[in-house]
């Protein structure tokens, strides 16, 4: 089965035992590559290899997850753009906005998703209105803030 790269269109091709490489590491992303070679049936070194072929395709990526609002960040906001012209161009412009941490073009009411963490209220209303709205293809937001993040996983497997 081929995975296909975030933003790219050169399949990734994943073996059996990548997909439990990457299902284990869901799971535990500091797993040892010694417990990571026994429980997939391969070498450390070979793990090791597999791994960062992943990482370097970007099938994989391994990053600390944490719950923002544990550490300080106030104010988690979902936040739905009606875009007129490129969406492409506006993508990439919220992309580059350091306080998003997700981007997605959709179908449906809105053109783009973005979810972002914000210290606070005044950060979250600085963000809207001096970086998104100030995007000139831009024609509205409607913010949907989080009160409590009740599950955030990443553990999905690989089919």
């Amino acid at each position: 089965m081929a995975a296909t790269r975030r933003g790219g269109t050169d399949p990734v091709v994943i073996d059996d035992t990548d997909k439990a490489i990457v299902e284990a590491l869901q799971h535990d992303g500091r797993l040892p590559y010694t417990r990571l070679a026994t429980a997939v049936g391969l070498s450390e070194a070979a793990v090791r290899q597999r791994v960062q072929r992943l990482v370097e395709s970007g099938v994989v990526q391994i990053v600390a997850v944490t719950d923002p609002l544990t550490l300080g960040f106030r104010r988690m906001a979902m936040i739905g753009l009606k875009v007129e012209g490129d969406l492409r161009v506006v993508a990439d412009a919220i992309v580059s906005i350091p306080e998003v941490s997700y981007v997605v073009v959709t179908s449906g009411s809105f053109d783009l998703l973005m979810e972002v963490v914000c210290e606070d209220d005044d950060h979250l209303l600085a963000l809207l209105n001096d970086k998104v709205r100030a995007i000139p293809e831009v024609r509205s937001t409607e913010t949907f803030t989080y009160l409590r993040l009740y599950k955030q996983t990443f553990a999905w497997g690989t089919r």
